[in-house]
Protein backbone atom coordinates (compact mmCIF):
# COMPACT_ATOMS: atom_id res chain seq x y z
CA UNK A 1 0.00 0.00 0.00
CA UNK A 2 1.19 3.53 -0.79
CA UNK A 3 2.40 5.59 2.12
CA UNK A 4 -0.29 7.98 3.41
CA UNK A 5 -0.08 11.70 2.66
CA UNK A 6 0.60 13.27 6.07
CA UNK A 7 -0.07 16.73 7.43
CA UNK A 8 2.27 17.25 10.39
CA UNK A 9 1.26 19.53 13.27
CA UNK A 10 3.77 20.37 16.01
CA UNK A 11 5.66 23.24 17.57
CA UNK A 12 8.44 22.64 20.18
CA UNK A 13 11.61 20.56 20.20
CA UNK A 14 9.69 17.48 21.43
CA UNK A 15 8.15 17.18 17.94
CA UNK A 16 11.45 17.28 16.03
CA UNK A 17 12.42 13.56 16.17
CA UNK A 18 9.00 12.56 14.76
CA UNK A 19 9.20 15.04 11.86
CA UNK A 20 12.81 14.07 11.17
CA UNK A 21 12.03 10.34 11.10
CA UNK A 22 8.98 10.79 8.83
CA UNK A 23 11.24 12.70 6.43
CA UNK A 24 13.98 10.06 6.63
CA UNK A 25 11.44 7.29 5.93
CA UNK A 26 10.28 9.26 2.88
CA UNK A 27 6.69 9.70 3.96
CA UNK A 28 4.90 12.28 1.78
CA UNK A 29 4.60 15.23 4.18
CA UNK A 30 2.22 17.60 2.38
CA UNK A 31 2.65 20.39 4.91
CA UNK A 32 3.74 21.36 8.41
CA UNK A 33 1.43 23.35 10.68
CA UNK A 34 3.03 25.11 13.63
CA UNK A 35 2.37 28.02 15.96
CA UNK A 36 3.11 31.58 14.80
CA UNK A 37 6.53 33.11 15.47
CA UNK A 38 6.61 34.69 18.95
CA UNK A 39 8.59 37.58 20.45
CA UNK A 40 11.30 36.32 22.78
CA UNK A 41 14.13 37.63 24.94
CA UNK A 42 14.90 41.15 26.12
CA UNK A 43 14.68 42.59 22.61
CA UNK A 44 11.36 40.80 21.95
CA UNK A 45 12.67 39.63 18.61
CA UNK A 46 10.32 37.34 16.67
CA UNK A 47 11.56 33.76 17.00
CA UNK A 48 10.41 30.84 14.85
CA UNK A 49 9.34 27.63 16.60
CA UNK A 50 11.75 24.67 16.30
CA UNK A 51 9.38 22.69 14.04
CA UNK A 52 9.22 25.55 11.52
CA UNK A 53 13.02 25.70 11.29
CA UNK A 54 13.30 21.95 10.64
CA UNK A 55 10.45 22.04 8.10
CA UNK A 56 12.24 24.82 6.22
CA UNK A 57 15.45 22.76 6.28
CA UNK A 58 13.49 19.96 4.59
CA UNK A 59 11.87 22.44 2.12
CA UNK A 60 8.37 21.56 3.36
CA UNK A 61 5.41 23.96 3.12
CA UNK A 62 4.82 25.69 6.47
CA UNK A 63 1.51 27.05 7.77
CA UNK A 64 1.23 29.16 10.93
CA UNK A 65 -2.45 29.88 11.63
CA UNK A 66 -3.27 31.88 14.74
CA UNK A 67 -6.26 29.55 15.19
CA UNK A 68 -6.66 26.28 13.29
CA UNK A 69 -10.43 26.44 13.80
CA UNK A 70 -10.71 29.60 11.66
CA UNK A 71 -12.36 29.05 8.29
CA UNK A 72 -9.38 30.63 6.51
CA UNK A 73 -7.17 27.76 7.68
CA UNK A 74 -9.85 25.06 7.31
CA UNK A 75 -10.11 25.99 3.64
CA UNK A 76 -6.35 25.45 3.27
CA UNK A 77 -6.65 22.18 5.21
CA UNK A 78 -9.36 20.83 2.90
CA UNK A 79 -7.31 21.73 -0.18
CA UNK A 80 -4.32 19.85 1.26
CA UNK A 81 -6.66 16.85 1.68
CA UNK A 82 -4.44 14.75 3.99
CA UNK A 83 -4.86 10.99 4.39
CA UNK A 84 -3.64 11.37 7.98
CA UNK A 85 -2.77 14.12 10.45
CA UNK A 86 0.15 13.57 12.85
CA UNK A 87 0.13 15.88 15.87
CA UNK A 88 2.98 16.21 18.37
CA UNK A 89 2.84 18.93 21.05
CA UNK A 90 1.13 21.34 18.66
CA UNK A 91 -0.33 23.71 21.25
CA UNK A 92 -3.86 24.24 19.91
CA UNK A 93 -7.07 22.24 20.30
CA UNK A 94 -8.21 20.74 17.00
CA UNK A 95 -11.80 21.32 15.87
CA UNK A 96 -14.13 18.52 14.75
CA UNK A 97 -13.64 19.65 11.16
CA UNK A 98 -10.00 18.48 11.34
CA UNK A 99 -10.37 15.52 13.72
CA UNK A 100 -13.07 13.84 11.61
CA UNK A 101 -11.60 14.60 8.18
CA UNK A 102 -8.65 12.28 7.41
CA UNK A 103 -9.58 8.71 6.43
CA UNK A 104 -6.59 7.41 8.42
CA UNK A 105 -7.40 9.63 11.42
CA UNK A 106 -5.39 12.11 13.47
CA UNK A 107 -2.58 10.45 15.46
CA UNK A 108 -0.99 12.01 18.52
CA UNK A 109 2.20 11.19 20.45
CA UNK A 110 1.60 11.60 24.19
CA UNK A 111 4.51 11.08 26.65
CA UNK A 112 2.73 9.14 29.39
CA UNK A 113 1.01 5.81 29.92
CA UNK A 114 -2.51 7.05 29.22
CA UNK A 115 -5.00 7.41 30.82
CA UNK A 116 -2.49 8.60 33.44
CA UNK A 117 -1.20 12.16 33.09
CA UNK A 118 -3.54 13.62 30.51
CA UNK A 119 -2.87 17.29 29.91
CA UNK A 120 -0.23 19.89 29.16
CA UNK A 121 2.77 18.85 31.27
CA UNK A 122 2.91 15.04 31.63
CA UNK A 123 6.71 14.78 31.60
CA UNK A 124 7.14 17.26 34.43
CA UNK A 125 4.41 15.91 36.69
CA UNK A 126 5.49 12.27 36.38
CA UNK A 127 8.91 13.22 37.78
CA UNK A 128 7.54 15.66 40.37
CA UNK A 129 5.18 12.94 41.64
CA UNK A 130 8.02 10.43 41.99
CA UNK A 131 6.85 7.91 39.38
CA UNK A 132 9.24 5.04 38.73
CA UNK A 133 7.91 4.14 35.29
CA UNK A 134 6.68 6.14 32.34
CA UNK A 135 6.12 5.58 28.64
CA UNK A 136 4.64 6.81 25.40
CA UNK A 137 1.12 6.40 24.03
CA UNK A 138 0.15 6.77 20.37
CA UNK A 139 -3.47 7.85 20.37
CA UNK A 140 -6.22 8.42 17.81
CA UNK A 141 -7.44 11.91 18.59
CA UNK A 142 -10.99 12.70 19.59
CA UNK A 143 -12.59 15.90 20.87
CA UNK A 144 -11.59 15.29 24.51
CA UNK A 145 -8.29 16.12 26.19
CA UNK A 146 -5.98 13.16 25.53
CA UNK A 147 -9.00 10.83 25.76
CA UNK A 148 -8.77 9.08 22.38
CA UNK A 149 -8.35 5.37 21.75
CA UNK A 150 -4.84 3.93 22.10
CA UNK A 151 -3.06 2.50 19.06
CA UNK A 152 0.26 1.67 20.68
CA UNK A 153 1.80 2.03 24.12
CA UNK A 154 5.28 1.30 25.43
CA UNK A 155 6.45 1.41 29.03
CA UNK A 156 9.96 2.39 30.14
CA UNK A 157 11.59 2.86 33.57
CA UNK A 158 11.92 6.40 34.88
CA UNK A 159 15.39 6.81 36.39
CA UNK A 160 15.54 8.07 39.98
CA UNK A 161 17.95 10.84 38.93
CA UNK A 162 16.46 11.53 35.48
CA UNK A 163 15.55 15.16 34.84
CA UNK A 164 12.75 16.63 32.75
CA UNK A 165 15.25 17.54 30.02
CA UNK A 166 16.68 14.02 29.84
CA UNK A 167 13.25 12.36 29.88
CA UNK A 168 11.97 14.82 27.26
CA UNK A 169 14.70 13.86 24.79
CA UNK A 170 14.42 10.13 25.47
CA UNK A 171 10.64 9.93 25.07
CA UNK A 172 10.67 12.19 21.99
CA UNK A 173 12.90 9.61 20.28
CA UNK A 174 10.83 6.67 21.52
CA UNK A 175 7.62 8.37 20.38
CA UNK A 176 9.01 8.94 16.89
CA UNK A 177 9.86 5.24 16.47
CA UNK A 178 6.44 4.19 17.79
CA UNK A 179 4.72 6.67 15.47
CA UNK A 180 6.17 5.02 12.35
CA UNK A 181 4.93 1.62 13.53
CA UNK A 182 1.48 3.05 14.26
CA UNK A 183 1.22 4.70 10.83
CA UNK A 184 2.12 1.40 9.17
CA UNK A 185 -0.55 -0.41 11.19
CA UNK A 186 -3.22 2.16 10.33
CA UNK A 187 -2.28 2.09 6.64
CA UNK A 188 -2.35 -1.71 6.31
CA UNK A 189 -5.38 -2.27 8.56
CA UNK A 190 -3.62 -4.25 11.31
CA UNK A 191 -3.97 -1.72 14.15
CA UNK A 192 -5.09 -3.08 17.53
CA UNK A 193 -7.16 -0.24 18.98
CA UNK A 194 -8.19 -0.12 22.64
CA UNK A 195 -10.21 2.33 24.71
CA UNK A 196 -8.74 4.14 27.67
CA UNK A 197 -9.86 3.12 31.15
CA UNK A 198 -11.86 6.15 32.29
CA UNK A 199 -11.60 5.05 35.95
CA UNK A 200 -7.78 5.38 35.91
CA UNK A 201 -7.52 8.94 34.58
CA UNK A 202 -5.08 11.40 36.19
CA UNK A 203 -4.10 14.86 35.02
CA UNK A 204 -0.95 16.89 34.38
CA UNK A 205 -2.03 20.55 34.38
CA UNK A 206 -0.11 23.52 33.02
CA UNK A 207 2.88 24.54 35.11
CA UNK A 208 2.61 27.88 36.89
CA UNK A 209 5.36 30.09 38.27
CA UNK A 210 4.29 29.05 41.78
CA UNK A 211 4.78 25.35 40.89
CA UNK A 212 8.56 25.79 41.01
CA UNK A 213 8.75 27.46 44.43
CA UNK A 214 10.49 25.06 46.83
CA UNK A 215 8.72 24.40 50.12
CA UNK A 216 11.54 23.39 52.43
CA UNK A 217 9.16 21.81 54.97
CA UNK A 218 8.44 19.04 52.46
CA UNK A 219 10.33 15.74 52.42
CA UNK A 220 13.83 15.86 50.95
CA UNK A 221 12.88 13.35 48.23
CA UNK A 222 9.82 15.41 47.23
CA UNK A 223 11.96 18.54 46.96
CA UNK A 224 14.52 16.75 44.79
CA UNK A 225 11.74 15.34 42.58
CA UNK A 226 10.44 18.89 42.07
CA UNK A 227 13.93 20.05 41.11
CA UNK A 228 14.36 17.14 38.67
CA UNK A 229 10.91 17.65 37.19
CA UNK A 230 11.60 21.30 36.35
CA UNK A 231 15.24 21.00 35.24
CA UNK A 232 16.59 22.61 33.10
CA UNK A 233 13.42 24.61 32.52
CA UNK A 234 11.30 26.26 33.89
CA UNK A 235 13.42 25.46 36.99
CA UNK A 236 12.67 25.05 40.69
CA UNK A 237 13.67 28.05 42.77
CA UNK A 238 14.04 29.52 46.24
CA UNK A 239 15.53 32.79 47.48
CA UNK A 240 18.92 33.53 48.97
CA UNK A 241 19.33 36.86 50.76
CA UNK A 242 16.52 38.39 48.73
CA UNK A 243 17.65 37.07 45.34
CA UNK A 244 16.09 34.27 43.29
CA UNK A 245 18.20 31.11 43.41
CA UNK A 246 17.43 28.56 40.68
CA UNK A 247 18.30 24.94 41.45
CA UNK A 248 18.96 22.50 38.60
CA UNK A 249 20.27 19.48 40.48
CA UNK A 250 20.25 18.19 44.07
CA UNK A 251 20.46 14.99 46.11
CA UNK A 252 18.12 13.93 48.90
CA UNK A 253 19.76 12.81 52.14
CA UNK A 254 17.07 11.60 54.55
CA UNK A 255 17.99 11.35 58.22
CA UNK A 256 17.78 13.05 61.57
CA UNK A 257 17.68 16.81 61.24
CA UNK A 258 18.01 19.32 64.08
CA UNK A 259 17.52 22.52 62.10
CA UNK A 260 14.33 24.18 60.89
CA UNK A 261 13.43 23.57 57.22
CA UNK A 262 15.16 25.95 54.81
CA UNK A 263 18.23 26.57 56.99
CA UNK A 264 21.64 26.05 55.39
CA UNK A 265 23.36 23.49 57.62
CA UNK A 266 26.72 23.27 55.89
CA UNK A 267 28.46 25.39 53.27
CA UNK A 268 32.05 24.23 52.96
CA UNK A 269 34.36 23.75 49.97
CA UNK A 270 31.98 21.74 47.80
CA UNK A 271 28.82 20.98 49.83
CA UNK A 272 25.81 23.15 50.46
CA UNK A 273 23.13 21.29 52.42
CA UNK A 274 19.69 22.61 53.35
CA UNK A 275 17.36 21.25 56.01
CA UNK A 276 14.09 19.67 54.90
CA UNK A 277 11.39 18.04 57.05
CA UNK A 278 13.05 14.60 57.10
CA UNK A 279 16.71 15.25 56.34
CA UNK A 280 18.75 17.37 53.98
CA UNK A 281 18.83 18.48 50.36
CA UNK A 282 22.37 18.69 48.97
CA UNK A 283 22.48 21.34 46.24
CA UNK A 284 24.66 20.44 43.24
CA UNK A 285 23.95 22.83 40.37
CA UNK A 286 22.53 26.33 40.86
CA UNK A 287 22.17 29.83 39.44
CA UNK A 288 21.83 33.05 41.41
CA UNK A 289 19.86 35.86 39.76
CA UNK A 290 22.07 37.79 37.32
CA UNK A 291 24.86 35.20 37.48
CA UNK A 292 25.91 32.19 35.41
CA UNK A 293 24.69 28.70 36.15
CA UNK A 294 27.43 26.82 38.01
CA UNK A 295 28.28 23.73 40.02
CA UNK A 296 28.09 24.25 43.77
CA UNK A 297 31.88 24.06 44.31
CA UNK A 298 32.41 26.91 41.83
CA UNK A 299 29.59 28.91 43.40
CA UNK A 300 30.99 28.54 46.91
CA UNK A 301 34.43 29.71 45.79
CA UNK A 302 32.95 33.09 44.90
CA UNK A 303 30.20 33.39 47.52
CA UNK A 304 30.64 33.24 51.27
CA UNK A 305 27.52 31.56 52.63
CA UNK A 306 27.14 31.30 56.41
CA UNK A 307 25.67 28.31 58.21
CA UNK A 308 22.26 29.24 59.53
CA UNK A 309 21.33 31.35 56.47
CA UNK A 310 17.66 30.76 55.62
CA UNK A 311 16.51 29.97 52.08
CA UNK A 312 13.02 30.93 50.93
Amino acid sequence: MAKPRILFMGTPAFALPALRLLHEKKYPIIGVVTQPDRPKGRGLKEVAPPVKLLAQEFSLPVFQPVKVKDESFLEVFRKLNPDMVVLVAFGQILPKAIINYPPLKCLNIHPSLLPKYRGAAPLNWQIINGETKTGVSIMIMDEGMDSGNILLQQETPLGDAETFGELHDRLAQLGATMLIKSIEQMANGTAQIKKQDASAVTFAPLLKKETGKIKWNNKSSDIVNLIRGLSPTPTAYTSLEGQILKIFSAIAQPGKVDQAPGIICSANADILSVAASDGYVILKDIQLAGKKRMLIADFLRGHHIKRGTVLG
